[in-house]
Order: structure tokens, then sequence, then C-alpha cells
């Protein structure tokens, strides 16, 4: 979408393609997964950006294929012919091949997914009320999300609040000391892309809300009730989120000496895809190892964003007969948010936490936000949950099964 808006005015007939209508703000899945955010917030229709833009337009169609030699990409609503092709594809949940976890756990990439989560939550205590069973119940309550990075550390953080303050209200029947949030990271640490005094201070963040805190825990197996872990007790809940890791979305077409062996695809500096002058990459996507990230760069936004940014103005520059720039990246910094008033942010040139860095972050994501509406809506909303900490989207909407000839337009469907 960035590479799309740059190019608006350009010399070039852009197509944007995409599985979906819309453009979704993945830093904040998690709010809509724990009822702080409707879907619609960071949802924005990607027609709408594009209106008045004649030589940008959009279709909705999944690339399927890719045929280098004669310059088509196959999708499925038909084909089309490119003179330049730019996979923007991302990345996916990761199971590491561990087939049970992929059937068992939820994973969150997508709204849907978040959505989804929200809705498994609050289902699980309304059948929790009617479980008479003690341990059955416990399952149905306890929480266990895998995956230390800055989503499962968002995750934990914004579960254990509704725990501790609103939940308890929803459901006065129950007893939620039975309730457990559990983050289980393997490695040895938390937010292990960040800073060690991020680290540290998301454990004391986390465990001050009731969080408990499992390192060097590798999930194993997992059957829907029971999880076992590498040298840890095994867990039971009815609840297992998935957040350990992510893999580069696939698509047909494209040789195995063209990726590396986790199917990144390998770039040169200007995110021009191995062998290929007509093919570029930018994202998750894809791999470029230089002298600063030999193993390639982190499969973070701003990586993609400033890609995106330095191959519209290459692209320009092409046009033009002027030279073009290589792909130097620039980090910005990170951050994560662990609870109310409560967050860690690494900048190049200073790291802090506590208050002012929960206010840094609601600053940065929420300028971060495509649309002056979904801004103004998202800060509403931000502003009622911090005034009466009671998020009022604890709504259990389910989709109504439909016909299996209407399934394929209207269901989206589980990723693999």
């Amino acid at each position: 979408m960035k590479l799309a808006r740059k190019m608006i005015n350009s010399e070039y007939q852009v197509i944007l393609l995409d599985k979906n209508n819309y453009h979704q703000f993945q830093p904040l899945f998690y709010q809509v997964a724990t009822a702080a955010l409707e879907p619609s917030a960071i949802s924005f229709p990607l027609r709408k950006i594009f209106h008045h833009t004649p030589n940008v337009t959009f279709r909705m169609a999944e690339a399927l294929e890719v045929d280098q030699e004669n310059k088509r990409l196959f999708t499925n609503a038909g084909y089309i012919d490119y003179d330049i092709l730019v996979l923007a594809m991302g990345a996916d949940t990761n199971y590491f091949g561990m087939k049970n976890i992929m059937e068992n756990s939820i994973p969150m990439k997508t709204v849907s997914e978040a959505l989804y989560i929200r809705n498994r939550i609050i289902s699980n205590y309304e059948k929790a009320i009617n479980t008479e069973n003690l341990e059955d119940r416990r399952a149905m309550m306890n929480v266990v999300i895998v995956g230390g990075g800055p989503t499962g550390v968002e995750l934990a953080g914004a579960i254990a609040e509704l725990r501790n303050n609103v939940f308890p209200k929803d459901y006065p029947e129950l007893n939620f000391k039975n309730m457990r949030v559990v983050l289980a990271e393997a490695g040895p640490k938390l937010l292990a892309g960040m800073s060690k005094e991020a680290s540290e201070k998301a454990v004391v963040y986390l465990d001050k809300l009731g969080v408990e805190i499992m390192v060097n825990a590798a999930v194993e197996d997992y059957d829907g009730l029971t999880i076992k872990i590498k040298d840890h007790e095994s867990l039971h809940t009815k609840t297992l989120l998935w957040a350990a890791g992510v893999k580069p979305n696939h698509i047909k077409g494209l040789r195995e000496d063209q990726m590396i062996r986790n199917g990144r695809l390998i770039v040169n500096q200007y995110n021009q895809l191995k062998d290929n002058e007509g093919i570029y990459v930018v994202g998750d996507l894809c791999v470029l190892e230089d002298g600063d990230y030999p193993r390639g760069h982190p499969q973070v936004a701003q990586v993609a964003i400033q890609q995106a940014d330095n191959l519209a103005d290459n692209l320009k520059a092409m046009a033009d007969n002027r030279p073009i720039k290589i792909f130097k990246y620039k980090d910005l910094g990170s951050m994560a948010t662990v609870g109310r008033k409560l967050a860690v942010v690494d900048l190049p040139f200073i790291k802090f936490q506590g208050f002012i860095a929960w206010i840094t972050w609601l600053f940065v994501h929420l300028m971060a936000i495509v649309g002056v509406k979904n801004r103004i809506f998202i800060f509403l909303d931000w502003a009622w949950n911090y005034l009466s900490f009671d998020p009022a989207l604890r709504l259990l909407i389910r989709p109504r099964y439909v016909k299996p000839k209407e399934q394929e337009d209207l269901v989206e469907e589980k990723s693999e």
C-alpha cells in the first residue's frame, strides 16, 4: 500500500492486488482480540484510499502463480500481464511443522483471527458459568500465549488486565483466582529483539499484572486441552494463542535457488529478485543479506515501509533515466505496550519505560493509522477505556453458517 500510494500521479499504471478489500493495521490486532477496539477501527477500505487516482487501481484477487518467462501473474480472478511485478505478500503464522498445534491453537495474523480470539474467550466464560467440574472450568478460563515477542507480551498484558478488572464484573459467578494467564517463550528472555532494559522491565510489568512467565519453554504438543512443554509442567487450557513466529507466504512459479531455506526470497540491494530483472520483493517476504544484517533484516513493519519508499523512488528514477539508489535500512527503534500506563520503548538515542513510554506508544500508533475518522474513533475508544476501564465491545457475534456454495466467497480459509 505504501508503494502504491507513492506511485500516484507517476508515469506508471499501477494495479494493486489483495485478497481482502481493506488494509489492516497489525500492531493493534491484540486490542480487537481483547475487546478494546472494534475491527473497523483498524481496517480501512483500499478503494477509498485510491479515490481520484486514475493511474492506480485496485482489484480484489489472490495471487496464485508467477510465470517468470512470460511476465504473467495468475490469480483466482484470471491472469494479468506485467512489465514490473512487486511481491509484498508478507508473512503468516509459523507452526514449525507441528500439526496438532496448527489444528488446535489460535493465531493472530488477520482481523478475522483477532475477532475469533475475542469470540473464543467470551464463549469460554459463558460456558464456564454452566460447567460444574472445577478442572473443566479452569481449562476454559485459562489463557496461554506462546511467543514472547511484542505481540505475545501485549496480548498477555491485555488479557491479564481484563481478568483483573473487567471479567469479575461480567461474570461474578466465576472465581477469577482460578484463571491463569501464562506467557511461554522458547528462548531465554522476553522481547528478544529489544534491549536488556526493555526485556527486564516487561517481566516486572507482567509480573505486577499477575502473568505467569515461562522462558526456555518450547511447546512440543497441544491436543486442544493439554499443552506439553519441554522441561516444564503441562498446562491445561481451551485457549492457546500462538504468537511464536512467522513464515513467508508462498506463491508458485519461483525457483528454489531464488529463496533461502525458510522460503524468503533472495533480493539484491535494489530489492530485485535474484536472476529476474522484472520482479521486486519487499517486506517480510524478502531477504537481503548485507554487512549490517548478514541474516537479513528483521521482519518488522519499518523495514517493509522503507523498502517500499526506496523502490518507489527508484521506479520513478528509472522512468526518468536517473540513477537509482540502493536500499539502506535505518532502524527507528522498537516499542511494546505491556498494559495500561505500562510500555517499553527503545529508540536509537534513548531507552525509557513506564507511563511516558506508554504515551509515546499511543501517539506513534495513532499517527500510523490510515484515515482521520479511524484515528478519532481509536482515540475516543482509548480515552473511554482509560477513564472507565470497561471496554464495551465484549459481544459474542458468531457468524451464521453459510451454504457450501457461498462459503468460498464469504468465509476466509484457515491458513496452513
